[in-house]
């Protein structure tokens, strides 16, 4: 019976004021959009960035076609004793051709016209610790027979200070944003709570429990908060697909940068901003309340 009390009140109370409820309802969905749009950045840099990181802890040394195979493989073996050096992989032009087109996907069949593969023969020197692949690095310039070698430890240097100066960007917005979501569903129900405060000293003075009177105000912000998160995860999710579905057919899938899976993504986000929602509805609520109730 209390539970269908609350439940019952809490939609009278939105009815009575709908303007506010729908205000509230589109202010918590429209900060849940944004955070979406931070969240889905900031986690897709961090699985990027991770990629880079995995991909590029690898030096990899280019010799001259002149260079022979043989030449090579004794390199190998020499640089695989080296400090600091994982493993060492000898990759020729046809298999560096074949990792090229995988990387690129189904637009891999565009290298198939090339008359002659311009990819070199190369040593694909994998580190232990990329902080310390710069004596590595020195180390190869001295083998003989090579035409460049290839090192990307400054690039990551300068992808990880970005993303970390992202990820911090991206929590003081969303801090933000919760903070503005919160004043605005306890400004909606104060507003229920001042149009009811006579009939809410009715129901202290004959005894009704605080938490009784708060019951169909928290379900209020709850509510509110709840169907503003469904709301927004259905339409972040929906531009994400189509987003993904754009991005992975063209440059991205060229690069060979990942995505999170649209399925994965679509998820989490529906459980994060159901989390949000309710908590900020819920928080509402209570702060609303303190003026009226005892805590």
């Amino acid at each position: 019976m209390r539970l269908a009390y609350t439940i019952s009140q809490a939609f009278k109370q939105m009815n009575r004021n709908k303007a506010m409820t729908v205000a509230s309802v589109f202010a918590i969905t429209a900060m849940l959009l944004i955070l979406g749009l931070f969240f889905i950045l900031v986690v897709n840099i961090n699985m990027a960035a991770e990629s880079i990181r995995d991909d590029y802890n690898t030096i990899e040394v280019f010799y001259l076609d002149e260079t022979k195979e043989a030449d090579i493989k004794k390199a190998q073996t020499e640089v695989a004793a080296w400090d600091n050096v994982e493993k060492v992989e000898y990759r020729s032009k046809a298999q560096a051709m074949e990792v090229l087109k995988k990387r690129w996907g189904d637009s891999g069949y565009l290298l198939d016209s090339l008359k002659n593969n311009p990819l070199p023969n190369s040593l694909i020197i994998t580190v232990k610790d990329l902080e310390g692949s710069d004596a590595v690095a020195e180390q190869a310039k001295n083998l003989a027979g090579i035409e460049d070698i290839r090192y990307y430890k400054d690039t990551v240097d300068k992808l990880v200070k970005v993303t970390n100066g992202i990820q911090i960007a991206g929590l003081v917005i969303i801090a933000f944003l919760i903070i503005i979501s919160i004043v605005v569903v306890s400004n909606t129900i104060k507003l229920t709570v001042l149009n009811r405060s006579e009939e809410i000293s009715i129901m202290k003075y004959v005894g009704a429990t605080n938490w009784f009177i708060r019951g169909p105000f928290l379900f209020e912000g709850i509510w509110i908060g709840g169907l503003s998160a469904a709301l927004s995860a259905g339409i972040v999710a929906a531009a994400y697909w189509k987003a993904a579905d754009i991005l992975e057919s063209g440059i991205i899938q060229v690069m060979s940068i990942p995505m999170v899976p649209v399925k994965f993504m679509a998820l989490n986000l529906l459980w994060i901003f159901l989390a949000l929602g309710i908590s900020i509805g819920a928080w509402g609520s209570i702060i609303s309340m303190r003026r009226f109730l005892d805590t």
